[in-house]
């Protein structure tokens, strides 16, 4: 061990005759602590909320939307779902017929969108798809029509395994009385949660070919929907599947639809980050002042190793070493109980949201690597340079006057 560590060492944790100091650099510890615990519970607070939120919409949407510019819905799709499906990163590209409607259950009504997709090809990307709440998926081949119920929609309208419901569409068929909006009988073989609030409580799904009849689309389609391997390749691949089609199409991507969401989780993070910062600053000017303190109370150790042949960068070291030890030890201890308290909160799901405005149930707390890597570089770096001052005026120190009276 190197002599100016090993003094450092002593100086930090011998007794010392003036116990102010041992509180000051009592206080230094606490507070690089305390706020590096607050900066790995706020990072991962933030975190975890996007990753979950970000996990349900896009395990229950698609990551690109293609549609046809014109509203009346594609026509050609099976070609263009054939052209998607040969591009790189593409998982799976499942056509989507949708109305709104209105769905009468034996308790009430409600609004809901209806949408008609292909359950054998959808259920290869959503997980929802291939563990459900209660039943399973519907049976084209079924002598009644069936339907898939989100949890929440089959709540609402009190709906259960084996009920039949009514579903009136914004879609009109023309009859003696004039047009009249098409009404149709389901009966409820499943219930699905994704955990998305807003999916469950407004989405029922039936078989692509029965909603194409039912809303009178029989060749074509809303929108075809794609999921990808890499969600942030989006962008490329829309604009691929843009350049490759012949007639007028829509391409929208998940960024695009969510993207004042994602904006203001991302500013929020920044904004956290660069606020609780702001302790640890303060954390370190208690190291200055601690070791400004050490320098005036050691003034005679000083001198006496000056004499002894140590020079002015063997004392800077050793101040240096002594403030870099307060911050290393509150910066593991941060991080611990940081990451103690995200565990005991994601364990005991001690903090609740509204399910309803939110999208689930209880803020989840996870941390990235880098994140964890970035609060504990710039924790360090504020600690360290809190040392330059109070190691500078140290190496000034004169051995003559410093050992003048002994």
């Amino acid at each position: 061990m190197k002599y100016e560590l090993f003094i450092a060492r002593r100086y930090l944790t011998a007794r010392r005759k003036q116990a102010f100091i041992s509180v000051i650099t009592f206080i230094s510890v606490l507070g690089i602590t305390i706020g590096v615990m607050a900066l790995v519970i706020a990072i991962s607070l933030i975190t975890g909320f996007q990753s979950d939120v970000q996990d349900k919409i896009l395990d229950s949407t698609s990551h690109i939307m293609v549609s046809d510019l014109t509203g009346e819905g594609l026509g050609d799709y099976q070609r263009i779902l054939e052209q998607i499906s040969q591009l790189d990163g593409v998982i799976t590209a499942t056509p989507v017929a949708y109305d709104i409607g209105l769905i009468t259950g034996p308790y009430k009504s409600y609004g809901a969108m209806i949408k008609g997709i292909d359950f054998d090809l959808e259920r290869e990307s959503s997980y929802w798809l291939q563990s459900l709440d209660q039943g399973r998926v519907p049976d084209k081949d079924a002598s009644r029509d069936e339907i898939l119920l989100g949890r929440r929609l089959a709540l609402e309208i009190g709906a259960g395994l084996g009920d039949v419901v009514r579903i009136m569409t914004s879609s009109s068929r023309l009859s003696p009385m004039g047009l009249m909006p098409k009404t149709r009988m389901f009966k409820v073989s499943g219930i699905f949660n994704t955990g998305l609030y807003e999916f469950d409580s407004s989405t029922a799904l039936v078989h692509l070919g029965t909603a194409q009849k039912f809303l009178g689309m029989e060749d074509r389609v809303s929108y075809i929907q794609v999921k990808l391997e890499d969600i942030f390749k989006a962008p490329v691949l829309g604009k691929r599947i843009e350049d490759m089609q012949s007639g007028p199409v829509f391409v929208t991507t998940w960024m695009e639809l969510n993207a004042s969401l994602f904006s203001a989780l991302k500013l929020e993070k920044t904004i956290m980050f660069l606020t609780i910062t702001l302790i640890v600053i303060v954390a370190a000017l208690n190291i200055i002042a601690s070791l400004i303190l050490m320098v005036m109370e050691k003034t005679r150790d000083i001198g006496i190793l000056m004499a002894m042949g140590a020079t002015a960068q063997d004392i800077r070291r050793i101040f240096f070493y002594q403030g870099a030890m307060i911050g290393v030890i509150g910066t593991g201890l941060g991080v611990v109980l940081g990451l103690f308290v995200g565990w005991m909160a994601n364990t005991f799901e001690l903090i609740k949201v509204p399910v309803d405005i939110y999208q689930i149930a209880f803020v989840p707390f996870y941390i990235q690597f880098p994140d964890l890597l970035m609060i504990i570089g710039v924790t360090l770096i504020i600690s360290f340079l809190s040392t330059l001052f109070p190691s500078y005026r140290a190496a000034k120190v004169d051995p003559v006057v410093a050992l003048k009276y002994e």
